[in-house]
């Protein structure tokens, strides 16, 4: 796949030294999460890449370069994230302008590419908080790792739970949809469709930390710092069902 016409995202915000920049019931909830189609369904946001790197909240790519590029392959512009050898994350997270909540469904929805069959971590529903702040770190997280997407939900405690997988190829748009109910108790649920096929779904779990979520996207992974890690983005958006975002 041809890469060209690469320039960096007006208002690129980056991370310095591992501190992040800000830029200006169980099956009640899984039956929301399956069923709720609003009348009024719409696109609630989306990722600008005319907006650069102040489409999102906020970017952690300190050493390496978040910007816009177009491959004139019917995508237009798109988001590239670039982690060059030597550290361990690029990632951009959040969505302006928007705040996250218990109680809630969310559903994003966006194409994905990756350089390699192993860009570890390239989505996780992070805890905000360290330490004792947090129950769950990041109760999801989805990973490409050995040529294939990895799907994990993570308990209070540290507790991995592999929910689905599916193989992925590297240098190929795949479509990714996310659904989250979001429950502080464990009546939260989630599911995961790659390509129009579901990969995962979990219900009667706690997807809400005490001090909230926040959604990343990107490459992140510490046995990955030797190498280069190129990931891209494309018309990444927010609705309330799946419908909104498909």
């Amino acid at each position: 796949m041809q890469r060209r016409k690469v320039r960096s995202a007006p208002g690129a915000t980056r991370a310095r030294s591992g501190k992040l920049l800000l830029a200006p019931a169980a099956i009640g909830a899984a039956m929301t999460l399956l069923t709720t189609s609003p009348a009024n369904a719409a696109v609630l946001w989306t990722a600008d890449p005319a907006s650069g790197a102040a489409a999102f909240d906020y970017t952690a790519c300190d050493g390496g370069q978040i910007s816009t590029t177009n491959w004139n392959d019917g995508h237009g512009d798109i988001f590239s994230l670039n982690k060059p050898a030597g550290i361990d994350r690029c990632e951009a997270a959040g969505a302006a302008g928007r705040t996250w909540s218990n109680n809630s469904t969310y559903w994003w929805g966006w194409y994905f590419d990756t350089n390699s069959d192993n860009a570890q971590t390239v989505f996780q529903w992070k805890s905000w908080g360290t330490g004792d702040q947090q129950q769950q770190n990041y109760p999801v997280l989805m990973k490409v790792e050995g040529g294939q997407l990895k799907v994990w939900y993570v308990a209070p405690g540290e507790t991995w739970q592999s929910v689905g997988t599916r193989a992925w190829t590297a240098g190929t748009w795949h479509k990714l949809e996310l659904g989250i109910t979001t429950r502080s108790d464990n009546t939260g649920s989630f599911e995961v469709w790659m390509d129009g096929t579901k990969v995962a779904g979990k219900t009667g779990v706690r997807t809400w930390d005490d001090m909230g979520n926040n959604p990343r996207w990107g490459t992140y992974g510490t046995g990955i710092n030797g190498v280069n890690s190129h990931v891209w983005i494309d018309d990444l958006k927010l609705g309330q069902s799946r419908a909104d975002v498909d």
